[in-house]
């Protein structure tokens, strides 16, 4: 917690100064950022323009990472449509999805339309959607084509780094990473039905450090020069990553999130936080046996006026009720689940818990 207070404070001391049309000195990035940030009115502005933001990280359960969701054999829009459904009978009205450059390069055309159709199929269950382009978590090499099963009761198993390890350290090889940003920027840079644009998950994570800085600065670059509509955004994660967080919360039209801890610890955040003085959203929560939870922390986000986007909706190939580092052998039921909402089936894990999501949700 000292850490992030040093850390708010610095940015608070930079904010007043900090250009908000600046260049990138990253080697193979662009020499200038056409877009600019947005000013703090126009982030809040844009926030009030929308009910308060709640739902899930989704996939759907016959996904086991993001390629399997993506790759036109697998991509499943009958399984999409049931999933999304289930989750606006509770009010959910916002999901978090990861996109894999992997399938876009198989197939851009084929990709857009894809995604198109995703979009469609949120649209009907009044959903908007936050596109996440890379990913420092879980397995470091993607490969297209059919994916691995999931390995009996591990938690993500399967999910896939994007690019992967060697490409997103090296600028010389994930140059070739910015005309798939911006053709899917492009494409969908002016879309309604996406809420914002959440550039990297997790940066730094998986022992990467500050390895990944320069991809960061260069999404960064690469979407400012196409300058969609929608704000843009990298989630603070992991306070001890000091350039990592600078760069971030400098450069980000909206302040997001991830927190996994009880409440106490989460409200000290949020406070933190708040002295942005930009809209605030949680885009990871919820995970059980650590005590965070839909009955302590949705509350919380909802008194807040705090987006409130969990991991996870309906359990399937991503075994993400199974609890990190927790494996059980046998694959058998947890005590308690990690994360999810529902079954496959469409029953709520906890009655209880949707019951209360329909309620801060006003259903």
């Amino acid at each position: 917690m000292k850490k992030l207070l040093l850390f708010l404070l610095m940015l608070l001391a930079t904010n007043g100064s900090y250009a908000q049309k600046t260049k990138i000195k990253t080697k193979g990035a662009a020499s200038a950022v056409q877009g600019q940030r947005w000013s703090v009115e126009k982030a809040n502005a844009w926030y009030k323009m929308h009910p308060w933001m709640s739902g899930a990280n989704f996939a759907p359960s016959t996904a086991i990472n993001q390629l399997e969701m993506w790759q036109a054999d697998t991509f499943d829009p009958t399984t999409i449509d049931r999933e999304l459904g289930w989750a606006e009978a509770i009010g959910f009205n916002t999901m978090r999805v990861f996109l894999h450059s992997l399938a876009y390069q198989q197939d851009p055309k084929g990709f857009k339309q894809r995604l198109d159709t995703y979009l469609g199929i949120a649209d009907k269950h009044h959903i908007k959607t936050i596109l996440v382009f890379f990913d420092d978590c879980w397995n470091k090499n993607p490969q297209p084509g059919p994916q691995p099963a999931p390995k009996t009761g591990i938690h993500n198993s399967g999910w896939m780094q994007d690019p992967g390890d060697i490409i997103s350290r090296d600028s010389s090889k994930f140059i070739a990473l910015k005309p798939y940003v911006q053709d899917v920027l492009r494409s969908f840079g002016r879309d309604q039905r996406i809420l914002f644009w959440d550039l990297f998950n997790e940066p730094g994570n998986s022992d990467k450090f500050n390895t990944s800085l320069p991809l960061v600065r260069n999404v960064f670059a690469w979407a400012r020069e196409v300058n969609p509509t929608q704000p843009l955004s990298i989630g603070l994660w992991n306070w001890d990553f000091e350039a990592l967080n600078k760069y971030q919360a400098l450069n980000s039209d909206i302040v997001t999130y991830h927190n996994y801890d009880e409440a106490p610890a989460h409200q000290r955040i949020i406070e933190l936080l708040e002295t942005h003085g930009r809209p605030l959203i949680c885009t990871e929560y919820m995970a059980r046996p650590r005590n965070s939870r839909f009955a302590n922390i949705m509350p919380l986000l909802r008194k807040q006026n705090v987006g409130a986007i969990n991991w996870g909706l309906v359990d399937g190939k991503t075994n993400t009720k199974y609890q990190w580092d927790v494996p059980i052998a046998d694959g058998s039921e947890p005590v308690e689940w990690f994360h999810e909402v529902f079954r496959k089936d469409g029953t709520p894990y906890r009655q209880d818990e949707t019951e209360l999501i329909k309620k801060l949700n006003g259903k």
